[in-house]
């Protein structure tokens, strides 16, 4: 930018686009769940004024004031770190559905083929083979008799537990879990 384009000032509408773009990503740290907040670098005003946003289920104007209260203090606000932020959380959603799809696999292929046990033992060598066995055998029978699939169920969410507790985040705690 050279000395004249920066005395030009913005105009109405451009602000105003500015100030609407602000708080639609206020509004997308609002529709985040607290945790992954809590893990988003922002400054403490606007982390309360989020919290409080998220508190307003009922009244639509007070919330429609509180999202511009937001986008307010996001003008004071470096947004390019919280862009990058949703950003990384946006990709972090699709790891989580490839991950949970591949689960998902896991135990379809499982339920086809008894020997998979031996796969999951390998993978996750926490795992108790022999709950995992019944569980195995109860959703064949389940779906045999066309009765609810709880078993089928369980299967996924011990699956579930199993790759949360391989994840690298875990590791301390199941060391402590395992001395």
């Amino acid at each position: 930018m050279n000395a004249n384009e920066e005395e030009v000032p913005l105009s109405k509408t451009r602000r105003k686009q500015q100030m609407e773009e602000l708080q639609s990503l206020g509004e997308e740290l609002v529709a985040l769940s607290t945790e992954r907040i809590k893990k988003i670098d922002i400054p403490e005003e606007l982390r309360s004024a989020v919290t409080d946003a998220r508190r307003m289920t009922r009244h639509d104007e007070a919330k429609r004031r509180q999202m511009q209260y937001i986008g307010k203090i996001m003008r004071n606000v470096d947004v390019e770190p919280i862009r990058a932020a949703l950003a990384l959380v946006r990709g972090e959603s699709a790891s989580e559905t490839a991950r949970l799809h591949r689960l998902e696999r896991l135990r379809t292929d499982l339920l086809a083929d008894e020997t998979v046990l031996q796969v999951i033992a390998t993978d996750y060598p926490t795992v108790d083979l022999q709950h995992l066995r019944s569980l195995r055998r109860a959703a064949l029978k389940e779906h045999e008799q066309n009765r609810a699939p709880r078993s089928f169920r369980a299967i996924y969410q011990l699956l579930k537990d199993l790759d949360q507790e391989k994840a690298p985040g875990n590791r301390a705690q199941r060391k402590r879990g395992i001395d």
